[in-house]
């Protein structure tokens, strides 16, 4: 293991809520890890979609006070979770905490659910293809690999709402060119994890490849859902970084253009070729 790479325990506020326990001690392909509050909207359909793919799943729940924790609890491929009780309020240590909760789940993984590949998602993203047909065929010199994200957006002619009864790949017709490379996928190395002051990209690869195409729906689950976002950012994030920005952004949910400006795409080769990359920070 790197020098850098530290193993991460459990506070006081955290405990460790098992799934299902028939997935524990078992060798696996893919297992998945995600950190999440308050997504009982879209988590039915997340924890789905991502059945198709992977073996196993982990999450980090942090302080939900919708029924998150039940739903993870509830599914056949949720193995565990780790339910924490306190939301945290500074702005530098929710920040913080990003490396922290991730670097707590793989090791939690690494010890509980034997694994070859770890996917690190949000619950409003979906990976378009096969996720383990790709892991299954990935280069032996590969230890990682960066997924290639796209902002989905609402438009004048699509804006309705997203209820839980739908599926959320494909959901929106419209989509940002800004591509944002975001590293969801490595090996089951010791050299690779989580250090003090990481966010959700770990450390210690040598070898990264970038492929795949990703939906992020953060933006377009619906208007209240978009004015909800912005007022996160503005009081839960540093405001001369994120604040403001997102400030500015209020009561323009529905757009002509993505948020920086350039022309919406429908999802497909239109989209990919014109292409404009982007920091990978949201």
């Amino acid at each position: 293991m790197s020098r850098d790479v530290k193993r991460w325990p459990l506070r006081d506020t955290e405990q460790v809520i098992t799934g299902n326990e028939a997935l524990l001690g078992e060798d696996h392909l893919l297992v998945a890890m995600t950190r999440m509050r308050n997504e009982a909207l879209i988590l039915p359909d997340t924890l789905d979609y991502l059945g198709a793919h992977v073996d196993a799943i982990v999450a980090y729940d942090d302080a939900s006070t919708d029924e998150t924790v039940e739903i993870l609890r509830a599914h056949p491929k949720v193995a565990l979770i780790v339910a924490n009780q306190t939301w945290e309020q500074d702005v530098e240590a929710r920040k913080r905490a990003e490396g922290r909760h991730r670097g707590l789940l793989l090791d939690i993984a690494r010890e509980a659910l034997p694994h070859e590949w770890m996917f690190c998602f949000d619950p409003d993203e979906r990976v378009a293809g096969n996720l383990r047909g790709f892991v299954g065929g990935a280069r032996e010199d590969c230890d990682a690999v960066r997924v290639r994200l796209f902002d989905a957006y609402m438009t004048p002619e699509d804006h309705a709402p997203y209820t839980s009864d739908q599926r959320l790949l494909d959901f929106r017709r419209f989509y940002g060119p800004e591509q944002r490379d975001i590293l969801m996928l490595w090996r089951n190395r010791p050299e690779i994890g989580f250090a003090e002051g990481d966010g959700r990209t770990p450390r210690g690869m040598t070898s990264v490849e970038t492929d795949l195409y990703c939906q992020h729906y953060g933006k377009s689950l619906s208007i209240a859902h978009w004015e909800e976002t912005c007022d996160y950012y503005v009081q839960h994030f540093p405001y001369e970084t994120y604040g403001a920005k997102w400030e500015g952004r209020k009561g323009k949910g529905v757009h002509t253009k993505s948020d920086f400006g350039n022309p919406l795409h429908a999802w497909g080769e239109e989209l990919f070729a014109n292409a404009v990359p982007m920091p990978s920070a949201k």
